[in-house]
């Protein structure tokens, strides 16, 4: 996990050819989920600060950092993996699929990434950086007990490839 930003300067320092595909198409793909979370009446806060440390200011820190090597492609593609968990509509719709699943930390941190997809985008309207989230459903992964409905491997080939493809965001809800 990469997360503090000596981690990801180190990581920029270390030449090798990741490095220079993300230059063009960089996915933040940070998830994780603690078993204190849950309910806000009942959450450990200490969690929840974890998770938001991953989940969104990992993903913000790593976004800064590669930031300058992606504006240098002819074609960035910067692509947030979120969830329909962020979501404020999907949340306060009691008939939703997952309207039980009441994680506060995981939730609100995906939300604060669907905030920072819609204000990058923004940011870099102008360049030649594209900037969208994606969800990948429900998806078989150690979060989740690997009880998903697809492969990992299967779902992001899927979503990629679609998402890298898109035009870039001007408002989305999640």
């Amino acid at each position: 996990m990469v997360v503090s930003p000596n981690d990801i300067k180190s990581r920029l320092n270390t030449p090798n050819t990741t490095v220079k595909f993300l230059a063009l198409k960089k996915t933040n793909n940070a998830g994780i989920t603690d078993p204190a979370d849950g309910l806000p009446s009942k959450t450990d806060v200490a969690a929840v600060e974890r998770i938001f440390a991953t989940n969104f200011v990992g993903v913000l820190r790593v976004t800064q950092a590669m930031l300058p090597l992606v504006k240098k492609s002819a074609s960035g593609r910067i692509v947030n993996m979120s969830s329909n968990l962020g979501s404020l509509t999907f949340n306060g719709d009691p008939e939703w699929k997952f309207a039980q699943h009441k994680l506060l930390g995981y939730c609100a941190s995906k939300a604060a990434l669907n905030m920072l997809t819609v204000q990058l985008a923004f940011e870099l309207r102008d360049t030649n950086i594209k900037v969208n989230s994606a969800n990948p459903g429900f998806t078989a992964t150690d979060l989740n007990g690997y009880r998903g409905e697809q492969t990992v491997e299967r779902r992001m080939a899927k979503t990629l490839g679609k998402q890298l493809l898109q035009e870039p965001i001007h408002h989305q809800e999640h």
